[in-house]
C-alpha cells in the first residue's frame, strides 16, 4: 500500500505523517509539498517527497504514480480551491489511484450556511462521490487550536466578545484529528464511509470563558454581541475587511448550531477520549 498525503507541510498534514510513520513503513508514504525547505526534513524520515502545488497537474501526476490512496488535505482559500481539488481528484482517477480521502468540515446543514466557503467542502465531496473512486470523507470539527485567535491575545484583560450567541462547537485538537485520520488510512479499507471527527462534548464561549477563568485565576467573561457592535469593536484593530467578514460568518454558523454536533468517531479512531476543552486550553494558552 502506497499512501500520498498532500499539504504535508501544514499542521494537519504533519500530524497525519507523524502517525502514519508509527503505523506503516516510511517507504509506503509519499508527501506532496509546496515549500522546498521542507523536502530534506521529510526525506530524512525515509518518505518519498514530491514538490508541487494543486494547480500543477504534471507534478500531481508524478506524485501519484504507483499510489494506491491519496489523502487530499483541503486547500486554503487564497486561490480557486474547488478547481484545485478537482485537479487532484481527476489526476488520481487518471493515474489509476484506487482510493481517495478528503478533509472536509463537520457542518450540520449545507443549505443554511452563512460561511459560503464551507459549501466548497460539500461540492468537493460531491465531486469525489461522482468520480467512481473509493472514498473516505473526514468531516472535521472546528479546530480548538484557533481559539487563541478567536478570543484574542488580551482575553484575560478584555474578556470575550463574539457574535456567537449561545452557540456551541464540538472543538477538538487538530493534532488528534490528524492522528485519527492516519489510523483510518493505515488500518482500514476505503469503503465509501464518512466520519465526523468531533469532541465528545460541545462548548459555548461561556464554557470557554469559565475554563479560562479556572485555569488562569483571572475573571474572564463572555459577552455575546450583535454583528454591528462586533464590527465596530474590531475595525480599530486593523483587521482586513475580508477577514472580518469570515470571522462574522464563522460566528453566525456557530450561533445557528452548525458546529454543535457530537459523535464518537474521533474517540473510536484515536482509541482514547479526545482532549477536553479545559485540557486543550491549558496547553494552547500555556496555563
Amino acid at each position: 500500500m502506497q499512501i500520498l498525503v498532500t499539504g504535508t507541510t501544514g499542521n494537519l498534514g504533519r500530524s497525519v505523517i507523524e502517525t502514519l510513520l508509527k503505523n506503516i513503513p516510511a517507504q509506503n508514504i509519499s508527501a506532496f509539498v509546496r515549500e522546498e525547505e521542507k523536502i530534506l526534513e521529510l526525506k530524512a524520515k525515509g518518505i518519498n517527497v514530491f514538490r508541487g502545488d494543486y494547480d500543477n497537474v504534471s507534478t500531481l501526476e508524478s506524485a501519484m504514480a504507483n499510489v494506491d490512496t491519496v489523502l487530499l488535505i483541503s486547500a486554503g482559500d487564497q486561490g480557486n480551491r474547488l478547481q484545485q481539488h478537482r485537479n487532484i481528484i481527476d489526476t488520481a482517477k487518471k493515474s489509476g489511484v484506487k482510493n481517495i480521502a478528503y478533509t472536509s468540515r463537520a457542518m450540520k446543514n449545507r443549505s443554511t450556511l452563512a460561511h459560503q466557503l464551507m459549501e466548497e467542502h460539500f461540492l468537493t465531496e460531491d465531486y469525489i462521490k461522482a468520480s467512481g473512486l473509493n472514498y473516505t470523507i473526514f468531516r472535521n470539527t472546528l479546530y480548538m487550536d484557533v481559539l487563541p485567535l478567536f478570543v484574542g491575545k488580551k482575553v484575560f484583560e478584555t474578556g470575550i466578545y463574539q457574535p456567537a450567541g449561545d452557540g456551541k462547537v464540538a472543538f477538538a485538537l487538530r493534532k488528534e484529528m490528524g492522528e485519527a485520520m492516519a489510523n483510518v488510512l493505515s488500518n482500514e479499507a476505503c469503503e465509501n464511509k464518512t466520519y465526523k471527527f468531533t469532541n465528545n462534548e460541545s462548548y459555548s464561549f461561556y464554557d470557554i470563558a469559565k475554563a479560562l477563568t479556572t485555569l488562569s485565576g483571572k475573571e474572564v467573561n463572555y459577552q455575546p454581541v450583535d454583528i454591528s457592535a462586533f464590527q465596530e469593536r474590531m475595525r480599530p484593530t486593523g483587521i482586513p475587511a475580508a477577514m472580518l467578514q469570515k470571522v462574522i460568518e464563522f460566528n453566525t454558523d456557530i450561533k445557528n448550531g452548525q458546529e454543535d454536533e457530537t459523535t464518537n468517531d474521533l474517540e473510536n479512531k484515536l482509541g482514547r477520549k479526545p482532549t477536553t476543552l479545559k485540557e486543550g486550553l491549558k496547553t494552547l494558552f500555556g496555563l
